[in-house]
């Protein structure tokens, strides 16, 4: 998981392969307590790596015969209660029934078959992009409550995840029919080791880091440990998604202005000035320092306050398990691409202007997420919405129109598919050819995955803006910064057209304003989709 080297996970699904073949705890698992739990680990682990691998057979093969041994050790085992395995099935159930078939029909990972070429991808002109940056690493982390997860490895995290992989072509890959052992054992046909079980025609995966729940020391000590050793051409993408709060701040009653939780973070990085003696000064210490004083009277109205914060943990551990926005600051020495899923990620704006080397790219999901999926599910029963869109944009669009994987012909999910694969080329281009293009989006245009996911992005900010239930209001709108050029702005007739295009084939064009000057399919008063 950390090096991301597919090969090594190839050979870990060989070695667990030939142990259900060959049925290695075939005789005595339900005599011997021990060899029952190391064989419920072996499954386990299995599942895990089938998981990653995205072999999807195998894993309801895996879970079907995990159900069934749990079941037999209940019975064979009585003054166990096996709690804890009980509690796996339940956790991969719910997993699966989160993942479903409708996200996958398409590859999360990048494929040379439907996305586009890295060689054939538009060059930025040099004087705007400085650099031509890589994504090297990344660090993913998520923790809601209740979430959808197997082990430590939740939904969004494991999306994102897939996200970042290549999808291989190799003939390890290929799918093989799976077949019956004695017992109910699977077996599979077997795969040929003189190929090799590496694609020598992909790149390397980025390197992946997965921490789930982490403290505040263990985050720092993985974000350093991998600016460390980020080459020069790299940049690290920093994924996090959780509940949090935004911070308030009080001021005496009925006086005084307070700021909002970014102003404050942003004041308290530039309050404080290092001299060469290493004495420091406050530029808030008195009303004399400051060259207005009615600004600093303002200042001194707010007699405390506290800034926003991501919580990957328990409230009652207090500040170990929550990142502040001031966390990431000593890193931003390095390139940073940061992705913050969370009802406070406005929090994060403060970032850009205080960084310490390098200006950070952000994307920020909006601070209320419209629900979807059925009625009946939760924000984090079927995935967070920005990731969802940013992981498998098109899943997403019908999710937000109530529509499921039962509701939809493939052939107009095809149709779909190329629309919005055509369009968001055409906005790669447009970024591209840009002449006001921030340096920051210049440089990180030329990776794939990047790339990827900053137009996904755009996308979801412009159905997100359109969209008649958030529409004018920028509570349930993502954001990102720096600020792209308004070529990409929703409004423009582009991305309205795109976004009239995709509702036309689904039957929902009355679920989107558009401006008069769109011409409206001939089927608008068709409705919605039912």
């Amino acid at each position: 998981m950390r090096t991301s080297e597919a090969s090594y996970l190839s050979e870990a699904y060989i070695f667990y392969e030939a142990i259900l073949t060959r049925e290695y705890f075939k005789e005595g698992s339900f005599q011997d307590f021990n060899l029952a739990n190391k064989q419920l680990r072996f499954l386990a682990r299995f599942l895990m790596v089938c998981l990653v691998l995205n072999r999807r057979e195998m894993v309801h093969q895996l879970v079907n015969q995990l159900k069934m041994l749990v079941d037999e050790c209940k019975r064979t085992f009585q003054d166990t209660d096996f709690k804890e395995w009980k509690l796996v099935v339940q956790e991969i159930v719910r997993f699966l029934k989160a993942d479903t078939a409708f996200m996958n029909i398409r590859p999360l990972r990048y494929s040379l078959v439907l996305d586009p070429h890295p060689d054939v991808l538009p060059h930025v002109a040099a004087p705007v992009a400085r650099k031509n940056l890589r994504l090297r690493d990344a660090v993913l982390s998520s923790y809601h409550h209740n979430e959808v997860k197997f082990s430590e490895l939740t939904l969004d995290t494991f999306r994102m995840l897939q996200c970042l992989e290549w999808e291989p072509s190799g003939s390890f890959y290929l799918s093989a029919g799976g077949k019956n052992g004695q017992n109910g054992a699977l077996g599979s046909s077997r795969i040929n080791h003189s190929q090799d079980i590496a694609d020598p025609t992909l790149p390397p995966n980025p390197r992946k880091a997965v921490l789930y729940r982490p403290s505040l020391t263990h985050f720092i000590a993985v974000l350093a440990t991998i600016c460390e050793e980020l080459p020069p051409d790299g940049v690290l993408l920093v994924y996090l998604s959780a509940s949090g709060t935004t911070g308030h701040t009080l001021s005496p009653s009925g006086s005084g202005t307070c700021f909002n939780a970014a102003e404050n973070i942003t004041r308290d990085f530039q309050s404080h000035t290092i001299h060469s003696d290493g004495t420091s000064t406050s530029s808030m210490s008195s009303p004399s320092n400051s060259p207005n004083p009615s600004a600093s009277q303002k200042k001194g109205d707010c007699i405390s306050y506290h800034t926003g914060c991501l919580q990957f943990g328990n409230c009652g551990s207090g500040g170990l398990n929550c990142i502040y926005p001031s966390d990431l600051i000593p890193f931003t020495r390095r390139p940073l691409f940061i992705i913050i899923e969370s009802d406070a990620s406005e929090v994060f704006k403060a970032i850009s202007g205080a960084e310490k080397g390098e200006r950070a790219a952000l994307l920020l999901s909006p601070n209320c997420s419209f629900p979807i999926g059925s009625s009946d599910a939760s924000r984090h029963s079927v995935g967070s919405l920005l990731t969802i869109f940013l992981t498998a944009p098109l899943q997403a669009f019908c999710l937000l129109l109530g529509i499921s994987g039962s509701d939809i012909e493939m052939d107009t999910y095809k149709h779909a598919e190329s629309l919005l694969s055509s369009s968001l080329n055409d906005w790669g281009l447009t970024l591209a050819t840009s002449d006001n293009l921030d340096p920051v989006w210049a440089q990180i245009l030329g990776d794939q995955f990047l790339r990827r996911f900053l137009l996904r992005f755009i996308f979801c900010r412009a159905v997100l803006t359109l969209f008649v239930q958030t529409y004018n209001k920028e509570e349930f709108h993502p954001e990102c910064m720096p600020a792209l050029p308004d070529a990409v702005s929703p409004r423009t007739s582009a991305f309205q057209t795109a976004v009239v295009q995709l509702a036309k084939l689904f039957h929902a064009t009355k679920r989107f304003v558009f401006t008069e000057a769109i011409p409206l399919p001939d089927d608008i008063n068709s409705g919605t989709r039912s």
